[in-house]
């Protein structure tokens, strides 16, 4: 077993494996869903409010009622990826992990057992997309890496380890 030094001393490394991740994964699905709709819900209500009234307004009203459930959506799809990366990026450089991670004990680290940097982190979070975009296999790598790294991870100089 490889062996990194974690804290100052050294111990046993022992990587998560694709599934652990996979859960960690989920939780933080819930909770950013949780979060996200906190904040769109009521936005969708005005959207509806606002497409509702449509009917009673002139042509050049509803042409700016039309404008602003458009802006909403955009609103609303900017905040949840500006709420996403920030998730991501600043408790695994703050606190080492998700609140994913943190349930089931993981932690992010860099390949010498150290906590990451922001920039690391929001290089491994933009790295998700890629590792989704052809067909998550840069996630199923994981399962079958050394080291049980995903693309995001390799490319960010990663870790994800059990405490």
């Amino acid at each position: 077993m490889e062996e990194i030094i974690l804290d100052q001393e050294v111990k046993p490394v022992r990587y998560a494996g694709f599934w652990l991740r996979f859960v960690a994964s989920l939780i933080d699905g819930i909770v950013l869903y949780i979060v996200q709709m906190i904040i769109t819900v009521p936005l969708m209500g005005i959207m509806g409010f606002t497409a509702l009234n449509a009917e009673s307004m002139n042509e050049a009203q509803q042409m700016g009622a039309v404008g602003a459930i458009i802006g909403i959506v955009l609103m609303t799809f900017l905040f949840s990826s500006i709420v996403q990366w920030l998730y991501y990026a600043l408790m695994e450089t703050y606190y080492g992990a998700t609140l994913g991670k943190m349930a089931l004990g993981l932690k992010v680290t860099d390949l010498e057992g150290n906590k990451i940097s922001f920039l690391k982190a929001t290089g491994r979070y933009f790295g998700k997309i890629l590792s989704g975009m052809i067909l998550l296999i840069g996630y199923i790598m994981a399962a079958f890496t050394e080291k049980k790294q995903a693309l995001h991870d390799i490319m960010a100089g990663c870790l994800i380890v059990k405490k």
